[in-house]
């Protein structure tokens, strides 16, 4: 009995001592998590972070390069600082700043053995001040990252700007991590995937302080980065910076198209500012002042701005009429019996040349009141919904309320009315030609922006087709042209149709709306002005629309400035003179190259009354716009109008 007891406690102690011996089994060979902990400790993983690509203009000259920066991270658990003041003072940070991130990096148990970058983005200077001396300070790394540089300060508004990327974006994806920078507008943005690059890993040996010690097995498991790829834009740099001067103190935009491949020559959004702002650890102050700046600095105009075309989309009224065969290149219009005036040529206006020579308001009431009713039954309530969605469908093929496929984010397509509109306000089958009769004249509820029309000129130029306006010609240094912008799109208008409404162009230009000093004296350009309406600014806003030469265009543009007046007095000018310079790689006319570079019609900015009251000096809050020259409103009383809905008929050319 006594030896079956004693049998029986032995194998219950063997068993438990197998127990045990297969868990360190299990615990030392199979399972391979106290391993990796322990390969935590002395093995770092560091992302290399590729360099971004670069973008160039047509010519092969650098708008946008990289510039390294450094990132200081710690890992709590590992960070020991014996003075703290004197740590803060190495890194050149305050007190609060320190305990505040320290805080944040040790909110879990489980945050303290992760990375948490203390200090973002230091530049080659910077970082250089504080090397030596990071070893120090146990727990404390650094990983090096390129941010973008801008050797000109141009073309912030179309290339746009990376930041790190948001929470949102962090979802549903595999490729980006938090505290990673991406494309956030323009150009970055939608060319993320190509610039982005490929990161890389390498694994390194550090002691128990976190200090290097070289190479993981001598690079073995590391992988190298892969830069992105460089953007070759159609950008001519030197026209872009030309543009931007000739809108210095001016709201509006330029964009110029090389009519035969609907490559963008230049594109300025104005007022802008230095996109080398939103680069490095000043990028959070920077973008709140910008943010904040009653011109508007950051909004991308030439695809955003939605205003009315004014007398421009004349031209579009002609074709249209003319394709439609309600009228031909010789009928006639009396200027009378109307709801607008004649205002431009006291002889009238006998054809559609002259019509379009001096922008004759009755001439094309006269046109679009025919195309509406060009399937005349006697009923204009049932004839009128008709005729106007065959003006729409028509209108559509030139690039009118759709959304042109530019190579940029948040591009607005404008608007062209059809029947829906006007049913919501007036109900259906009780509206006609009279209430809408003002888009005769590019007015009433016509909505367009600018990209569309440079574009406009664009097809005019190429007498009826164009190519989708594009930003980057190619990606990377031997790549072909993007097929999407190879695709020539036509519009719905018989190419036989545009001889006369360009010949009325070229002589708007050489003896009608056009200013005498805009007339280039060597050059054949063809343009048609516009004077869209602003009922709530000092001026209307002038518009104008050109190509040249007139036979095999090389460059077709469109001009818009707000409360700047006649179409013929302001943009047709700065229009001539980006014309000029492009086409003779300087200019003649150097006097009116001063006189526009001069021009303020910067209107002076809404006040906070709020901010009044806060303002303890007693004085008046100034509109403050970092790195752009602030601009002079002593003579200025009238609010700034970004986008204009007014709907009176009436208009001046």
């Amino acid at each position: 009995m006594k030896d079956s007891r004693r049998f029986v406690i032995q194998g219950i102690f063997i068993l438990v001592g197998i127990v045990y011996l297969v868990r360190l089994f299990y615990l030392q060979v199979v399972d391979d998590n106290y391993k990796s902990q322990a390969d935590d400790n002395a093995i770092r993983r560091v992302i290399v972070y590729p360099h971004r690509g670069q973008i160039l203009d047509r010519n092969g000259k650098l708008i946008v390069i990289n510039e390294s920066v450094y990132d200081i991270s710690v890992i709590p658990k590992k960070a020991k600082i014996d003075d703290t003041l004197s740590f803060c003072n190495t890194m050149g940070v305050t007190r609060q700043y320190f305990d505040s991130v320290m805080t944040i990096a040790t909110r879990s148990k489980y945050a303290r053995g992760r990375p948490t970058v203390f200090l973002k983005q230091l530049s080659v200077n910077e970082f250089a001040h504080i090397q030596d001396r990071l070893i120090n300070y146990p727990g404390f790394f650094y990983t090096s990252r390129a941010v973008r540089k801008y050797p000109q300060p141009t073309l912030a508004n179309a290339l746009g700007y990376i930041g790190e990327i948001s929470e949102k974006r962090l979802e549903n994806q595999n490729y980006y991590r938090q505290g990673d920078y991406i494309g956030i507008s323009g150009v970055e943005s939608y060319y993320e995937e190509q610039l982005r690059g490929q990161r890389g890993v390498r694994y390194v040996m550090v002691n128990v302080n976190g200090v290097e010690k070289g190479a993981f097995k001598e690079g073995t498991f590391d992988t190298s980065a892969v830069a992105g790829e460089n953007l070759i834009s159609s950008i001519d740099l030197d026209l872009q910076r030309y543009a931007d001067s000739l809108m210095t103190n001016k709201i509006g935009s330029i964009v110029a198209i090389e009519p035969s491949t609907g490559e963008i020559l230049t594109m300025v959004s104005a007022p802008s500012y230095d996109p080398n702002l939103l680069v490095g650890r000043l990028f959070g102050k920077n973008f709140s002042e910008l943010q904040k700046n009653p011109y508007l600095p950051m909004y991308n105009r030439p695809i955003q701005a939605v205003y009315r075309p004014g007398s421009i989309f004349k031209l579009v009224q002609s074709l249209v009429a003319l394709e439609e065969g309600v009228i031909d290149p010789q009928s006639q219009f009396a200027c009378i019996k109307v709801p607008m005036k004649c205002h431009s040529h006291p002889s009238g206006h006998n054809d559609l040349h002259n019509a379009i020579e001096w922008s004759c308001n009755p001439y094309f009431y006269n046109v679009y009141r025919r195309i509406i009713y060009a399937q005349s039954s006697g009923n204009n309530w049932r004839d009128a919904p008709i005729g106007l969605m065959e003006w729409n469908k028509h209108v559509k093929t030139f690039g009118f309320g759709t959304r042109l496929d530019v190579d940029m984010p948040n591009v607005k397509r404008g608007f062209i009315p059809d029947t829906a509109i006007y049913n919501r306000s007036y109900g259906k089958s009780r509206w006609q030609f009279s209430n809408f009769y003002s888009v005769s004249i590019g007015e009433g509820e016509l909505n367009v922006v600018p990209i569309q029309m440079a574009n406009l000129a664009a097809i005019m130029a190429n007498r009826g087709y164009y190519y989708t306006p594009h930003l980057i010609k190619r990606i990377g240094k031997n790549g072909t042209p993007l097929p999407q912008y190879q695709e020539k799109h036509h519009t719905s208008i018989k190419p036989e149709h545009f001889q006369t409404v360009v010949d009325g162009m070229e002589d708007a230009v050489k003896r009608g709306t056009v200013w005498s000093k805009a007339r280039i004296p060597d050059i054949v350009m063809c343009g048609k002005t516009g004077t869209s309406q602003n009922k709530k600014g000092e001026k209307d806003h002038s518009v104008f629309v050109a190509f040249a030469p007139k036979d095999n265009p090389k460059i077709a543009l469109a001009v818009y400035v707000e409360n700047a007046g006649f179409g013929g007095f302001a943009a047709a000018p700065i229009a001539s003179l980006i014309v000029e310079k492009y086409l003779k790689g300087h200019v003649d006319r150097t006097l009116l190259e001063k006189d526009f570079k001069l021009r303020n019609y910067m209107p002076k900015p809404k006040i906070d009354p709020k901010a009044l009251k806060k303002d303890s000096t007693g004085s008046k809050p100034k509109p403050s716009l970092p790195g752009f020259p602030k601009p002079d409103t002593s003579k200025q009383t009238k609010p700034i109008i970004v986008s204009n809905r007014a709907k009176s008929p009436t208009e001046k050319n």
